[in-house]
């Protein structure tokens, strides 16, 4: 073999090395682009699955908005008339807002929290206790739905 077949070969095999080095830059890139959106594409199958809850979660709570009324009005009823019939509705009814994720916010004897709590009076009483009760305030799961309506307590 003579020199200029020698230099023939080196350059082609400097050639293939550089194709191949190529072809590897290529490969990798390719395979970070793949990696890359398998990864988007969990994302968005995570971020649709979270929307769609959220969005149960926002009709359900505008519902529940919407039948607190009838529930207040049950309760009020209760207040006043002893029927046993009304005292298993109204049972049927929490139980059933219960199931959904829906909570009484406990509020006589509490400390006033002005996140859960709106006061609409206040009465003589241990300072800043929760006397009594003039609306029942609700949570679905942890955010509040409705807030409960307050006489707080006074010291005078």
């Amino acid at each position: 073999m003579d020199k200029k077949q020698e230099e023939k070969i080196q350059e082609e095999i400097i050639e293939e090395a550089d194709i191949h080095a190529d072809c590897k830059q290529k490969l990798v890139i390719a395979e970070d682009k793949y990696k890359r959106a398998i990864a988007d594409y969990q994302n968005l199958v995570r971020r649709t699955g979270e929307q769609k809850m959220e969005w149960a979660r926002s009709s359900n709570k505008e519902l529940l908005l919407k039948l607190l009324p009838v529930l207040d009005t049950l309760m009020l009823a209760q207040k006043h008339i002893q029927d046993k019939g009304l005292e298993i509705s109204v049972n049927q009814f929490i139980k059933l807002l219960e199931d959904e994720g829906v909570t009484k916010i406990k509020t006589i004897g509490e400390e006033y929290n002005p996140h859960i709590m709106e006061a609409v009076g206040t009465t003589k009483g241990e300072n800043n206790k929760v006397i009594d009760e003039a609306r029942v305030g609700f949570m679905i799961h942890d955010t509040v739905l409705r807030s409960a309506q307050v006489i707080v307590g006074k010291e005078e």
